[in-house]
């Protein structure tokens, strides 16, 4: 029995040594290539979101590109954000998320993150151009009428939005400072909602995505009186930008991006941008992205950091000159 104990001994030691001897055999699982396991996409929006669609997309094409499951987890507001910033700095948890995580820190006076200080940049994915609508029978049928209008009727015109930390909040705060109008917001439940207000003309001006807006634009459910990009957009060929109707100063980008935990290795963050930008441009994705209105756009790390600390100060600057007071 002794024996055979020894003889069990001897074997194992025999292995041990095998295993160190053998040059990076240890070091297989430690300094494998990223990504060597599945990678966590958190989005912290609900599943049909323009969002959620790009997280789906880019998920998808990555996965295939680097042999990984890349697996999307929708978990909306401020927890979903929250678990992202509390999670290990590997590349393993990464977050697709819109410009509204820049005026989080506004709105809510007791945010268990920092949006800036616990988060590294990844890369931009796309930017979703928003067209400033009215009701069709309001008396302004272009930008400087509808800026005139509400000029003339100070404190009467209201603008509608998705809530305070949504596109059409911020963008709708912005042109609202811009051409120093006195307005009054009007939040809604959603997009969806915020689009019945126009038709029936209970709300004035609501700056909605393309991609919502288009069919209400083209059976004249709704107006469109300008378009918040540099370009005009080919769907919508005859609306003018903001800078053709007369108001250059306004400038407004939709953004959605990934980011990633704090400290997580620019090695790491530099290729997730690099897969991104080469998905990105497969003709399938562009044709698939551009049916809803979603340009493509993408930037290294650090280009994408220091946007967002820009962003981060800019409309905190303006929510906190309109008097937002954070819940």
């Amino acid at each position: 029995m002794a024996a055979f104990g020894s003889a069990i001994f001897r074997s194992l030691l025999l292995s041990m040594v095998a295993v160190l001897g053998c040059p990076g055999a240890l070091a297989q699982r430690t300094d494998a290539p990223y990504p060597n396991q599945a990678v966590r996409l958190v989005v912290p929006f609900s599943a049909g979101s323009v969002t959620d669609l790009l997280a789906r997309i880019i998920a998808e094409k990555l996965g295939e590109r680097w042999g990984q499951q890349l697996i999307v987890e929708n978990r909306p507001g401020i927890p979903g954000t929250a678990s992202v910033a509390k999670s290990a700095p590997d590349g393993y948890t990464l977050m697709l998320t819109s410009n509204g995580h820049t005026v989080a820190a506004v709105l809510n006076k007791n945010l268990p993150f920092d949006p800036v200080r616990e988060f590294s940049g990844v890369t931009q994915v796309a930017s979703v151009p928003l067209v400033l609508i009215v009701p069709p029978d309001l008396p302004a049928k272009t930008l400087k009428e509808f800026i005139a209008l509400a000029k003339d009727r100070p404190g009467t015109l209201n603008f509608a939005s998705s809530g305070l930390a949504s596109t059409a909040y911020i963008s709708g705060e912005l042109f609202k400072q811009t051409a120093k109008l006195d307005i009054v917001h009007v939040p809604y439940k959603g997009a969806p909602e915020s689009l019945t207000g126009i038709m029936r003309s209970d709300s004035h001006m609501f700056f909605a995505g393309i991609n919502i807006a288009l069919d209400l634009i083209q059976s004249g459910k709704v107006q469109p009186l300008a378009v918040a990009a540099p370009k005009r957009i080919a769907t919508l060929p005859n609306v003018p930008t903001f800078a053709e109707a007369g108001m250059p100063e306004f400038e407004y980008d939709a953004w959605f991006g990934v980011m990633a935990p704090a400290s997580t290795p620019i090695a790491i963050r530099t290729k997730v941008s690099q897969d991104v930008a080469t998905i990105l441009r497969i003709a399938e994705v562009q044709k698939r992205l551009e049916s809803q209105g979603v340009v493509t756009v993408v930037n290294a790390p650090q280009e994408f950091d220091a946007l967002i600390r820009l962003d981060t100060e800019r409309f905190g600057k303006m929510l906190r000159e309109a008097g937002v007071a954070a819940n």
